[in-house]
């Protein structure tokens, strides 16, 4: 039996469950306090991999189906694209803005089109890419008009000697570089200007799929609204390794619904929302603010570059170590490993290996409302 290695305040230690049960092919789920919720397939030897995802928080069950099923059915169409490509022999780096991409234009995201509002009533998208053999990286944030932000943090990645641009500067090199651009109401839709309203009513930064908070009866006018309360939205990610063994990562979001004007957040932080190196690729979703105090994706990867720790483990040893319902990452590996793990209620995810594993799902199927749950599958 194999123990779940999870992170306390005093270190590594062992949970006490199996979370893997010899001579099965397929693990059993399992319901254990203080363990991240785990879902990781193991490719055979050298081989192509990805994983994305629309989001990590507290989704309940009763999600009703208008609003899981055009998800669902999303992050199928974007696996089913980004394995074609990987399959064709085009590039990780080239495969995960591709399907960012395509994860942009569709509403049901925070990112791109779907993007939330602050609580100006605007639109601030940030996005991310790095590639791993290279360490290279291009990030963007305050964008308003630009289509694929995506694109735009890849090209400041290729065509500039920095690594971040922001505001109007990110938008000025948009238009010089011949990016697709909108008016900002292209990107304002009637969904997010009702969650907008719900989240003021509430005086909440609102997180995303669940019902809105109501405001407490007892609560003073104008008292303002708690720091990092439901600050999780539906991020956008993607992980990849081609055949070559090259590992990318791109991540894309709108932030949080009712921020503060010019808030960032942990997507276009390199080492916290999105890290590649030589080892592993990974794109991090969840509190923003909380996965860039743990500085998640770097030390996922840190992990494996100085302890020598695999990648499942030393994924679950970071979510683990963060603060509970805060954290969900997919991430790969350079042997085409992939570990899609959160300590949230549930993720909305996709992977797919050159091996024949495929999977889309959003919750782990142990998991309930009192403990944390493990689910490997081999």
């Amino acid at each position: 039996m194999r123990p779940c290695r999870v992170a306390w305040a005093a270190g590594p230690t062992c949970c006490p469950c199996s979370c893997t049960r010899a001579g099965r092919k397929r693990a059993e789920p399992v319901t254990v306090p203080g363990c991240p919720r785990v879902t990781s397939s193991r490719a055979t030897g050298m081989g192509w991999a990805l994983a994305l995802h629309g989001g990590a928080g507290d989704v309940p069950r009763t999600l009703p189906p208008e609003a899981r099923e055009p998800r669902l059915a999303a992050l199928r169409r974007c696996l089913d694209l980004g394995a074609a490509a990987l399959r064709d022999g085009r590039s990780a780096l080239d495969v995960v803005e591709l399907v960012v991409r395509e994860l942009e234009d569709c509403p049901h995201f925070n990112a791109g089109r779907g993007s939330v509002l602050t609580a100006a009533g605007t639109v601030e998208m940030e996005a991310c890419v790095m590639e791993g053999a290279t360490l290279r990286c291009g990030a963007v944030s305050g964008v308003s008009t630009v289509v694929n932000a995506v694109s735009l943090a890849r090209l400041v990645m290729e065509k500039t000697p920095h690594i971040y641009l922001a505001f109007d500067g990110a938008e000025a090199f948009a238009r010089e570089q011949g990016l697709e651009t909108k008016d900002p109401s292209h990107f304002i839709t009637e969904h997010n200007i009702e969650r907008l309203r719900q989240a003021k009513e509430a005086n909440r930064v609102q997180i995303d799929y669940t019902q809105p908070m109501k405001a407490p009866q007892q609560a003073p006018q104008g008292t303002p609204a708690p720091a990092d309360d439901n600050s999780q939205t539906g991020t956008v990610g993607c992980v990849a390794v081609d055949a070559a063994g090259n590992l990318a990562t791109a991540t894309s979001t709108g932030g949080l619904v009712n921020k503060m004007a010019g808030r960032i957040g942990d997507t276009p932080v390199v080492g916290a929302g999105t890290y590649a190196n030589a080892l592993c690729a990974v794109s991090a979703t969840g509190k923003g603010e909380e996965i860039i105090r743990y500085t998640v994706a770097r030390d996922v990867a840190a992990l494996m570059e100085h302890r020598g720790m695999p990648l499942r483990d030393a994924a679950e040893r970071v979510v683990a170590g963060a603060p509970r319902g805060a954290v969900g990452l997919v991430a790969v590996s350079r042997e085409g490993e992939v570990c899609m793990v959160h300590n949230t209620t549930a993720l909305f995810r996709a992977c797919a290996t050159e091996g024949g594993h495929e999977e889309v799902g959003i919750w782990t199927d142990a998991a309930d409302g009192d403990g944390e749950s493990v689910s490997v599958a081999l």
